[in-house]
């Protein structure tokens, strides 16, 4: 573990750099403002290391980062519909940020554009929150944790913690974009996808799903064999136009809230390969389809799909659809999940 100044918020608030380092030279960045991953340094078949997530090089990009790179999204990532949901016979209004809908919270006061304390230890750094009760519309006055620690074995485990005093809705979830060939080597359309999900949830206009649990056999979303990203992402299928590509909900299969393998991305010409693993029923595949043209670390210029998200969650809009598996917290209670991002190289 190193630490190191990051930058100075628009509000005066000094933010550091956390650096975790493993035997075999892979770093990961992170930054107490936002409990945001800034840097992913992993090794490729030949030992090269390259920065395989999207980012910024300081506060200031990152106080207005509209797509949410390397973000801790919090309490509810995703869209509720209606900006609101009923917990308790007590009907809870959210921001209306996204059309007529709820996404990711808040965007200007969610937990990824605030300081964290940071509490540090060998190969693993903790940030701690606290949102107080009616917070960006939620109840409870709540304590959220999330623990970032990278093993020998190319591991970075996200670990989700958080108590409330009220019962609420905790669906907290990493935002980060990877991109295997290296942050600033183009679009991800040549990465080979796979995902251990034979289910998907469609999308109504608004990315709102409809309640269905549908089959991803014969269609565009069957991953549940290896295929390229880019495949079938151009394809004249309704549910692609709807999103202008892959930003679904994939259904775990068999989960039973242990920790389970959901995704595994390839990318060939490197040869890295990373794993997710997950104790949540759902996986958002989101293609990158929306990333405005902006410019990152090193210069680089991104824009759609220089990068993917792999977003570990309860169902998108779960809070108002009784079918799904519920992402309620009681009082008293601790909500507690766990996401792996493994690396290899073949």
């Amino acid at each position: 573990m190193s630490k190191l100044k990051f930058g100075t918020t628009k509000d005066g608030q000094e933010v550091y750099r956390y650096i975790l380092t493993n035997k075999n030279h892979m770093e990961a960045h992170l930054t107490n403002y936002g409990a945001i991953l800034l840097d992913l340094l992993v090794p490729d078949k030949q030992g090269n290391v390259a920065d395989v997530v999207l980012g910024y090089d300081n506060v200031q990009d990152y106080e207005v980062n509209s797509s949410f790179f390397g973000a801790t999204v919090g309490p509810s990532a995703n869209r509720i519909a209606g900006a609101s949901f009923s917990l308790d016979e007590t009907l809870y209004k959210l921001p209306v940020n996204d059309g007529p809908n709820n996404l990711h919270s808040d965007f200007d006061l969610g937990v990824h554009k605030r300081v964290w304390s940071a509490i540090e230890s060998d190969n693993s750094i903790t940030f701690v929150i606290n949102l107080k009760d009616q917070e960006m519309g939620f109840p409870g006055n709540k304590e959220i944790m999330v623990t970032y620690t990278l093993t020998e074995e190319n591991a970075l485990e996200i670990l989700y913690k958080g108590t409330t005093d009220k019962n609420t809705l905790f669906n907290m979830t990493n935002h980060s974009y990877f991109n295997l060939k290296g942050h600033n080597q183009g679009d991800i359309h040549d990465h080979e996808l796979e995902l251990c999900a034979s289910l998907y949830t469609p999308v109504l206009e608004g990315a709102i799903p409809t309640g269905e649990c549908a089959t991803v056999a014969g269609t565009v979303f069957d991953f549940t064999t290896p295929k390229k990203m880019g495949k079938q992402i151009q394809d004249d299928v309704e549910q692609l136009k709807l999103v202008q590509g892959y930003d679904h909900n994939f259904i775990i299969d068999g989960w039973n809230g242990a920790l389970k393998k959901a995704a595994v991305v390839k990318e060939e010409t490197t040869g890295r390969v990373m794993e997710v693993y997950t104790d949540l029923p759902g996986i958002q595949f989101y293609a990158g389809n929306c990333i405005g043209t902006t410019i990152g670390k090193e210069n680089t210029t991104y824009g759609p799909r220089s990068g993917f998200c792999l977003e570990t969650q309860y169902y998108p809009n779960s809070a108002n659809e009784a079918s799904f598996p519920q992402p309620f917290t009681d009082a008293g209670s601790v909500y507690e999940t766990k996401t792996i991002y493994k690396f290899l190289a073949e």
